[in-house]
């Protein structure tokens, strides 16, 4: 039996407006859409895999 996750849409980046584009070097993601309705995703990194987590307190917690 998979214990994996089923595989979810790639996240939508946000188009920053030109005058923010120099103040907003990297792209920003919603915990939300890597999540989604799980508290838990497996993100694959360089061949290792790694789990995201939200915590009942609302923080999230990234492990190998």
């Amino acid at each position: 039996m998979n214990d994996a996750p089923p595989p979810i849409d790639r996240p939508v980046l946000h188009e920053a407006q030109p005058a923010e584009r120099a103040q907003q070097a990297e792209p920003r993601i919603s915990s939300r859409q890597l999540l989604g309705d799980s508290k838990e995703v497996l993100i694959e990194h360089r061949g290792a895999i790694y789990r995201l987590r939200e915590t009942s307190l609302g923080k999230l917690i990234l492990t190998k």
